[in-house]
């Protein structure tokens, strides 16, 4: 599920699929040809050697998946790993907002952020392929919410040549996944190497390479405001931004947000870094006012990339980083 869906899944309590033009999947016949004929006859862009890659997940995901299996969904809107147990069959929401009318409903069972789990885990549940099972790294997402053998222990079904992806969703795949893997290892590595009164600085500094003067206030008594950035030399000209910064990958509620906001006087604006997500409340309020930005961690992350050549050596030696080219095939 694409990032648009927010938090709705796991408010919700399910797991969904897109394919709108296919309709109810549970009215085409439970035969993996069947789903082939569907996607070819409904779907008019699909690559012809994608089709048995789509084919397979969407049968899957009504016929193969039973109540009890365990799922492991990484959120892609908050960097987090959601990990719960299918508790019903396939149900059909045509009205569905997001454009995933096919769905499972899911007992949630924990809620974890990227960071707990290795990085290998993470690059195995970032397949190319929507629905897959998890063959390595099982034990690792069981144990974050006390389970021990999965409760399906079939098998798993060997790899055929239906489930391997052509060449041109593969290689997309590839380039996604070394974005996801530089995200991880950046913040990883600010985790680990940073105190949070060192993160405030490394904030301030980025904020420099980006042209403003900043200044970090003292570790205490700061009323909520760890930066201070302007444009001009004496901080004197419009607009001030204050800044809080937060070294943490956890969602940050609205309540922190508002603390940032009643610091602000006339011409100023609050800005709030994490390295996690933002609850709903939080982003809500961020849309209803002008003076307030948010940035969370993949959108930090992009903010180094960005003004990675302008960082000091203290700080490219910390995120040791060199510059790649990966092929770009979304708008192909």
């Amino acid at each position: 599920m694409g990032g648009h869906v927010s938090d709705r899944p796991v408010e919700s309590g399910y797991v969904a699929i897109g394919w709108q033009e296919l309709g109810d999947l549970r009215s085409i016949p439970a035969d993996r040809e069947a789903f082939k004929v569907a996607l070819r006859k409904s779907v008019r862009d699909v690559k012809d050697g994608a089709v048995p890659v789509h084919a397979g997940l969407l049968f899957r995901f009504v016929h193969e998946i039973q109540s009890g299996d365990i799922v492991v969904y990484p959120s892609k809107h908050n960097r987090m790993v959601n990990i719960g147990r299918f508790t019903a069959e396939t149900s059909y929401a045509p009205d569905n907002p997001d454009e995933y009318p096919n769905r499972r409903t899911v007992e949630w069972l924990g809620h974890f952020p990227r960071t707990e789990f290795s990085q290998s885990a993470l690059n195995e549940i970032g397949s190319f392929i929507t629905l897959f099972r998890v063959r390595v790294h099982a034990a690792e997402f069981l144990a974050k919410v006390n389970l021990g053998p999965a409760p399906n222990q079939i098998e798993a079904r060997p790899e055929t040549q239906e489930d391997a992806a052509d060449d041109d969703t593969a290689t997309e795949a590839v380039a996604r996944q070394a974005e996801g893997t530089t995200s991880d290892f950046v913040i990883r590595r600010i985790m680990t190497g940073m105190s949070g009164h060192e993160f405030e600085h490394f904030v301030a500094h980025i904020l420099e390479c980006m042209g403003y003067t900043t200044r970090v206030t003292t570790k205490s008594g700061d009323g909520g405001v760890d930066v201070i950035a302007h444009m001009d030399a004496l901080g004197f000209q419009p607009p001030i931004v204050k800044v809080q910064c937060k070294r943490r990958t956890e969602q940050t509620p609205r309540p922190e947000v508002d603390q940032l906001l009643g610091t602000l006087g006339e011409g100023e604006y609050g800005l709030y870094v994490n390295l996690g997500s933002y609850a709903r409340g939080a982003i809500e309020l961020e849309r209803n006012r002008a003076k307030l930005r948010l940035i969370d961690g993949e959108q930090f992350v992009e903010m180094l990339l960005e003004n990675y050549d302008k960082l000091s050596p203290r700080y490219r030696s910390l995120i040791p980083l060199k510059q790649i080219y990966v092929p770009d095939l979304s708008n192909s």
